[in-house]
């Protein structure tokens, strides 16, 4: 029995065999908006500074972003907003990148940070509901036990 037009992309499975959900493969503006917390007019500015931000456009005209071109995103974000680069600055930075053969690395490493970041930011908002007040303490050191060793004079 062959699966409908309607019907989703079959799951993939895991290492162990358990099928997992599909992997998107093609994300509109507003999803990578949503995913990179950038607005529309930044991503649309930056196609015109960077040259590898160029994402397809299905047959209505909206632009289609693979999953490696929300990579670059972040990348570019994390190079001007948390490195502080200028456009010019990050563009060479991204170009370093790519004569090393360490673009994709480096977009990875700017996708993980930013998960973390998202996650923190979450767990605080989690804390406050929760009655906390959001800052974390920092752990006790364990007190020294006292005993018989030690330096005494």
């Amino acid at each position: 029995m062959s699966p409908s037009p309607q019907s989703p992309r079959p799951a993939h499975s895991n290492a162990h065999g358990h099928a997992r959900d599909p992997v998107q493969e093609f994300f509109s503006i507003g999803e990578v908006c949503d995913l990179t917390g950038l607005k529309p007019h930044v991503l649309r500015y930056w196609e015109s500074q960077f040259r590898f931000l160029s994402p397809a456009k299905n047959r209505s005209g909206n632009r289609v972003y693979q999953r490696r071109e929300i990579e670059l995103i972040m990348l570019v974000k994390h190079l001007l907003y948390t490195e502080k680069y200028t456009i010019d600055g990050a563009r060479q930075k991204v170009d370093q990148h790519r004569r090393k053969g360490e673009l994709r690395p480096a977009a990875r490493t700017a996708l993980d940070l930013q998960t973390i970041e998202t996650m923190e930011q979450e767990l605080r908002e989690v804390l406050s509901l929760l009655g906390g007040d959001g800052a974390v303490e920092p752990a006790e050191p364990s007190p020294k036990p006292s005993g018989g060793g030690g330096r005494g004079r």
